[in-house]
């Protein structure tokens, strides 16, 4: 037998070992998912006689509706929604106005501001619970979604300034001297020339930050009070205590509260995977 033909029966063999390990991890990852979806679609008497673990024996979309309305999904899915969109478009202006000053005009302390823009999303959010709860009721927006909307734009945007920096600064400067000739002022290169070549950045950006927000629970329970202002991730808590027992309703409820960002991912897809690559040749 040859070199070559061992060497390749060598490489066929970790092909198909590398492709057997993945399917063993992808299959891994995807049960629990698999299994809150199987149970959202069973009846609570399926469940209760036969087990979360057993086949299903039941076919209902009921539990959506319960989740829906009785559980105050609806509501809490709008909640999150009237605070993620207006962060996340907020935030993305503002750190896109803020890495083009940093990355193409000469600043002093420049290094300074990023270094502490950075330092800030380093420090762990459990410290600042007590002082920014004292900070909103002291300034009257406790218990507002307002409030939440800025404590989610001010822990965000210093990171996605960071990330930004990194992009508009690798563009030449050739393309904004010769704007500059063309008689550009600074708001039409910015517009014009330096946001369209970063819109790879700013849709993967756009999908994780939305991803984080939507989702996140320890500023909503930190800022907010009534329930009927609660995000949809506080909103499953209230939902689990609601149904102790009826895991169905529970699981739907989860279903439901993963489904815009699994949309937005969907629809980010490319712009979200052509982001990562363009960072990782930079």
């Amino acid at each position: 037998m040859s070199a070559d033909s061992t060497a390749l029966k060598r490489r066929r063999a970790a092909t198909a070992g590398f492709h057997l390990g993945a399917g063993l991890l992808a299959t891994l990852w995807l049960l629990p998912i698999v299994l809150v979806l199987v149970t959202s679609l069973r009846s609570f008497d399926d469940v209760a006689a036969n087990g979360l673990g057993s086949l299903p024996h039941s076919f209902t979309l009921g539990n959506f509706r319960q989740a829906w309305v009785d559980g105050g999904q609806q509501r809490a899915l709008i909640n999150s929604l009237v605070v993620t969109v207006p962060c996340v478009l907020i935030t993305l202006a503002l750190a896109a106005m803020a890495a083009f000053a940093l990355s193409r005009y000469e600043m002093p302390l420049r290094r300074t501001l990023l270094l502490l823009m950075l330092g800030g999303n380093l420090l762990p959010p459990q410290i600042l619970l007590i002082p920014v709860s004292k900070l909103s009721e002291i300034m009257g927006i406790y218990d507002t979604l307002p409030a939440l909307v800025g404590v989610q734009i001010g822990f965000g945007v210093g990171f996605y300034v960071f990330v930004l920096h990194g992009f508009m600064r690798a563009i030449p400067n050739e393309i904004q001297q010769a704007a500059v000739v063309d008689g550009a002022g600074p708001w039409q290169i910015f517009w014009r020339i330096i946001l369209p070549l970063t819109r790879p950045a700013l849709a993967a950006l756009g999908a994780l930050a939305f991803t984080w927000i939507f989702n996140d629970l320890l500023w909503a329970i930190t800022v907010l009070r009534s329930d009927t202002k609660m995000p949809i991730t506080a909103a499953l808590i209230g939902l689990q205590g609601q149904y102790v027992s009826m895991w169905n309703v529970i699981a739907a409820g989860s279903v439901i509260a993963a489904a815009p960002t699994v949309a937005v991912f969907l629809r980010f897809q490319r712009h979200f995977v052509a982001g990562l690559n363009l960072g990782a040749v930079k």
